[in-house]
């Protein structure tokens, strides 16, 4: 009832803010379409007026970072897709105005091409060749397959099928336009004159570097005008600069001695009060304690047992000394590593080598690991006694026997299993009994040992050299921040929130409280990493907002692989699309250019006369010359590469004085001295095809003057 009242009491404003509304729509009754139309709801963006269905790329996007295995973010998997979209847009255009049909013979003449196609042995007959008919069959029933709901690899070979119709339209675009890249004869003697006209000048030369740079100061101003006049030069994005403060939350110096304390308290048996018995009981400590899986499970260790052996410099270097100072049964610690505090007690010394390399027999029986035997394990270990007898102290009978017994990889390479290392033999992927056995017997040793796959004949065939080696049951405790750190962390944070959102000064309240002030400069609507933060796309997104004000602030929490925190964030500056941002790196790549413009003016003004030689006076220069010089390579000898110049010299009269010309180093005046045209040839074909390859190969340029020219919407900071 309050609701109710709340809104009678507010009737008047609700109906006149519904009247202003109905009054734009009649104003422009497109309005009312567009407020109501799905498409602007449903698009991601447009290319040349046509939709991105926001679903459906939605939908991509999830397939690729299916794909990816979720190595992709989710921005990365966004750009990907759009690409791949707006690509397939624009070539349709193109594809549809150009007439190019690409029929459902010619994709399956693509696809029976594929080498992975003609070579795979599902497509292969009895004389195993590749058998068209079988392709044909095994596409029948995907999608029979798909039919009866499993859509899956069905889905698969139509995205396939797509590709190759892509890649047919694309080429047959690319060559049709590669086609019309042509050059006439009369381009082709145009190109041999201008690679063969040679120049001699003189020319007054005088530098830009004559003229020091503080002479010429190039104001803000003056950088954002040539960007205003050169906006396809400078393509300008919306973008967003913040700054902020991060608060990670980290265990405090109190955390880590309390965590250090506990990992102490295991290592010795102690007493505890048990509910169960109703009376004090006795919990053996790793020093006393033999059965280490059980000892880790039960306190509760944060790492596992591993089975391993170590190396003295497979150690943390602080404690690596003292372990292998120690006898069998100590404990050694607690030390601080990869941040976890550990004990480690010292369970076996022995010499193992680093490597080994063997070979086997394997006689499976039923039950064993991956075994289709149907012997029984009694039957199988009579005949593994029995093969070991044939082969032992003969390497070539046992190499026969494994490549006639062997089902594995190891078949008709005599049982070889090659070189296993130490860290792989002892992990959790391999078979402990068979690490144990060869690793623990000398190279030449033979024996039977059961494993879970079955009876295997082992033959230890090489050992690289043995070093000493510890094992150690290590119990860890990770150093975590307690509740009350991270409660003081979160306060700390919500405070200078608070502060700032009461118009607090950031710099101010970090410089009081001794706060890292953190800057993210020109972020673009779709970036995602922050630095110091990585992936944050969630500030990004924040900033973007239509509502954002500069000053505005918010708390953000955050979790960068595991590392939890907050972030207290400030925008501080915003420009719209085609907004003019003059950053640092626009200013030095652009400040040169307008410090040489400047200067040319100057220079211009020394450099009077009529003739070279008064110029030369001038202007405290003198008269150069340059000989055999062509627009191919338009080399000034003493000065350098000046394409302009050498551009004016090659239609200057011969004997006539230039104007000034504005060169890539400095101010010129030429007088072509001569210019003798090259004999003619009969033919200029030769310099035609030079011509026409050099454009062919600018074909890869296709897709960005495609772009250029495309009106392309992308919403896709709306949603993402």
């Amino acid at each position: 009832m309050a609701i109710l009242s709340k809104i009678r009491d507010r009737s008047m404003f609700l109906i006149l803010i519904v009247g202003l509304a109905l009054f734009a729509f009649v104003l422009d009754p497109s309005s009312i379409q567009n407020f109501f139309s799905s498409s602007k709801i449903n698009s991601i963006g447009q290319v040349n007026g046509d939709d991105i269905d926001r679903e459906e790329f939605a939908q991509q996007v999830e397939a690729y970072r299916t794909q990816s295995g979720g190595r992709a973010t989710q921005m990365q998997a966004v750009n990907a897709v759009w690409n791949a979209m707006v690509s397939e847009k624009m070539f349709a255009n193109q594809l549809e105005k150009a007439g190019i049909v690409v029929g459902e013979k010619d994709i399956w003449d693509a696809m029976v091409s594929l080498p992975e196609v003609q070579n795979s042995p599902m497509f292969k007959n009895e004389a195993n060749l590749f058998d068209e008919e079988k392709l044909k069959e095994y596409i029948a029933n995907l999608k029979d397959e798909a039919e009866a709901g499993n859509k899956e690899a069905w889905v698969n070979w139509l995205a396939t099928e797509k590709n190759i119709k892509q890649n047919l339209e694309r080429q047959a675009y690319t060559s049709l336009v590669s086609a019309g890249l042509g050059a006439s004869l009369a381009e082709g003697r145009r190109d041999y004159l201008s690679q063969n006209t040679k120049i001699d000048a003189e020319y007054v030369f005088v530098p830009y570097s004559s003229i020091s740079d503080s002479l010429t100061v190039v104001s803000r101003d003056e950088i954002k005008k040539y960007l205003e006049n050169n906006t396809k030069k400078f393509k300008s994005e919306a973008t967003r600069s913040l700054e902020y403060v991060k608060f990670d939350i980290a265990p405090s110096e109190k955390d880590d001695a309390e965590v250090k304390s506990v990992v102490e308290s295991y290592i010795n048996d102690r007493e505890e009060y048990s509910n169960a018995a109703k009376t004090t009981v006795q919990i053996a400590g790793l020093k006393t304690a033999t059965h280490y899986e059980s000892f880790m499970n039960d306190n509760k260790s944060d790492l596992p047992m591993t089975e391993g052996y170590k190396y003295k410099n497979q150690l943390p270097a602080t404690i690596s000394e003292e372990i292998f100072a120690a006898s069998n049964g100590d404990v050694v610690g607690p030390y601080k590593e990869n941040g976890f505090y550990k004990i480690s007690k010292v369970i076996e010394t022995v010499q193992i080598a680093d490597s080994v390399k063997s070979s086997h027999i394997l006689i499976p029986f039923v039950g064993a690991t991956r075994s289709t035997s149907l012997k029984t394990k009694e039957e199988a270990k009579k005949s593994a006694d029995s093969v070991f007898a044939l082969v032992k102290g003969n390497k070539t009978k046992f190499a026969e026997i494994a490549d006639e017994i062997n089902t594995d990889g190891t078949k008709g390479k005599g049982g070889d299993i090659g070189w296993i290392r130490k860290d792989q033999a002892f992990s959790q992927s391999f078979d402990k009994d068979f690490a144990n056995f060869i690793y623990k017997n000398n190279a030449g040793t033979m024996g039977v040992v059961e494993t879970a796959f079955g009876y295997h004949v082992i033959s230890v065939d090489e050992q690289k050299k043995a070093e000493p080696a510890v094992k150690l049951a290590t119990f860890s405790r990770l150093i975590e921040p307690s509740e009350e750190t991270e409660n003081a962390i979160f306060e700390s944070a919500e405070t200078l929130a608070s502060k700032l959102a009461g118009e607090g000064n950031l710099e101010d309240i970090a410089k009081e409280n001794g706060y890292n002030v953190q800057s993210a400069f020109n972020l673009k609507a779709l970036d995602e990493n922050l630095p110091g933060l990585l992936n944050q796309r969630q500030i990004v997104t924040w900033s973007f907002d239509a509502s954002r004000e500069i000053g505005d602030s918010k708390r953000f929490d955050f979790d960068v692989n595991g590392n939890r925190g907050y972030v207290v964030v400030v925008l501080k500056n915003k420009t719209d699309k085609n907004g003019t941002v003059i950053t640092s790196d626009l200013i030095a790549q652009i400040r040169p250019e307008l410090i040489n413009k400047k200067k040319a003016e100057l220079i211009k003004k020394k450099m009077t006369g009529a003739t070279l030689e008064e110029v030369a006076k001038n202007s405290n220069s003198t008269v150069s010359a340059a000989s055999l010089i062509t627009m191919a390579s338009p080399l000034i000898s003493g000065v350098g590469n000046e394409p302009g110049v050498v551009g004016a010299m090659s239609t200057l009269g011969v004997n006539k004085v230039s104007s000034l010309i504005e060169g890539d180093k400095g101010v010129f005046i030429v007088k072509v001295t001569n210019r003798p045209n090259p004999a003619e040839l009969e033919n200029y074909d030769n310099f035609r095809k030079q011509i026409v390859a050099k454009l062919g190969a600018r074909s890869y340029q296709l897709y960005q003057v495609l772009e250029d020219n495309a009106d392309i919407v992308d919403n896709r900071a709306k949603f993402f």
